[in-house]
């Protein structure tokens, strides 16, 4: 991981520098303490490339820890890898690599060819920073915010400049990944093993027509002066947000009069396999082959399975996220690019897989088994996107019924009342037309 180790230090796995590459976590912390000021502590942060992040994953450990606890432990800025890891494949996010607003079909030539059972370091490029109503200008947009220009990354810069947008939906898609031996009736098992935040910053964007409230906001707050900043120049809403340290964890900062901090909980908006279409895919709706899913428990820990439709499995991500409420209302989460470790393995329904996973994606964590649950699993190819959120609780409770008896044999009207007794099921997002819930089953209630 270019030079950063883990090491697990209660609960959460710490990134740790390797050669210094420029000021100490103990310097870094000096020249904030100095009160830098919001445009000023995100030139500091992005130049201060020795202190980095820790990631943790699902539900175990929700926040990022900074290094030694040091407050104001700046994010390191990981452009593309020079140096691919050694025996790991690398796949960058780039003009080769990238496809925007679609997705993979089986007809994509893929970008890298692996094994099962191989780990791979993919790079993610968000899409805030880079679309047309913020200028497609990544470096002039955030540079707007007092970001320096070495903390603007190279691949998002070359993805707004020679990446066609020639697909519907917003997200910068890395890959296809092709699994050698993968066919379709298998699964496609991934192991969410590192993300690392790229940069120091991130953006949360509310825009026309779209969100929990689409007519109402953010048309509402137009033609207010005293809102106008938080504007972009196509007249969408688009909130810079930095990244800090506070308490020896690393958070969201809110920008504006009244401070409000969130701990950053990584994860991938988007990971998925191919459908069996040649059609062109949209990336926003989440389907029975993944997607744009969306559920925030897939953090580092996690595994997730996805049923294989097309030989290779052909496997991409996108959409990476440093933190996000379940529902994502205002239509983003807090948006910031991302570099993953994966594992990616082929196994079957009912041997390596739950049963349930030949049909649609199903999740886990140490802690939880996360059956999914979407309004239109079948995708605008089955006749348009069904919005109902009342269906993907129906979806999500028969989804975690069938988890119940099939894979662990309990008799129906247990499993259900037990649903009910001690199951959540949390809404993963009302924004992407297809909506989605998904339950969270307590291992622990099982003994495992």
């Amino acid at each position: 991981m270019d030079d950063i180790t883990t090491q697990r230090r209660d609960g959460a796995v710490l990134l740790t520098d390797g050669p210094a590459i420029g000021p100490t976590p103990e310097q870094a912390a000096q020249v904030l303490a100095r009160g830098l000021g919001r445009r000023g502590f995100v030139r500091a942060a992005a130049g201060m490339g020795a202190a980095a992040a820790a990631v943790v994953g699902g539900s175990a450990a929700p926040a990022l820890a900074a290094p030694g606890g040091a407050a104001g432990g700046p994010v390191q800025v990981l452009q593309p890898l020079r140096r691919p890891p050694a025996r790991e494949t690398y796949v960058p996010c780039d003009p080769a690599t990238a496809l925007w607003g679609r997705l993979p079909t089986r007809s994509t030539d893929p970008v890298a060819r692996v094994t099962s059972g191989t780990v791979l370091t993919m790079d993610t490029v968000s899409h805030e920073g880079v679309l047309e109503d913020q200028g497609k200008d990544p470096l002039g947009y955030f540079t707007s915010f007092g970001v320096s220009p070495d903390a603007v990354l190279q691949d998002a810069i070359g993805v707004a400049a020679r990446t066609p947008h020639d697909g519907p939906g917003p997200h910068v898609v890395t890959g296809p990944v092709h699994v050698r031996g993968a066919r379709p009736g298998d699964v496609l098992k991934v192991d969410v093993l590192e993300l690392t935040p790229r940069v120091p910053y991130g953006v949360i964007s509310n825009r026309h027509g779209k969100g929990a409230l689409p007519g109402e906001y953010p048309e509402a707050w137009r033609g207010d002066p005293s809102l106008a900043e938080w504007f972009n120049q196509g007249g969408n809403v688009s909130v810079f947000t930095e990244v800090q340290s506070r308490q020896g964890r690393l958070v969201g900062a809110m920008p504006g009069p009244v401070p409000a901090r969130f701990p950053l909980r990584p994860f991938l908006g988007m990971m998925g396999v191919a459908r069996d279409t040649t059609a062109l895919v949209d990336s926003v709706p989440p389907t029975d082959a993944g997607g744009n899913i969306d559920v925030a428990d897939v953090g580092v820990g996690a595994t997730l399975y996805l049923p294989v439709r097309v030989p290779g499995a052909l496997f991409f991500v996108g959409d990476p996220h440093m933190a996000q409420g379940d529902g994502e209302v205002a239509l983003t989460a807090m948006e910031g690019s991302l570099r993953a470790r994966l594992r990616l393995s082929v196994v079957r329904p009912g041997d390596g897989a739950p049963r349930i996973t030949a049909e649609q994606p199903f999740a886990e964590t140490p802690e939880h088994w996360i059956p999914i649950g979407l309004s239109d699993q079948d995708g605008p190819e089955g006749g348009g996107n069904g919005t109902d959120l009342d269906v993907a609780v129906r979806q999500a409770v028969r989804h975690a019924l069938a988890f119940l008896t099939e894979e662990l044999g309990m008799p129906g009207p247990v499993a259900y009342t037990y649903l009910s007794a001690a199951t959540d099921f949390a809404v993963s997002q009302v924004v992407d037309r297809t909506t989605g819930v998904h339950a969270l089953i307590r291992k622990a209630d099982f003994g495992r």
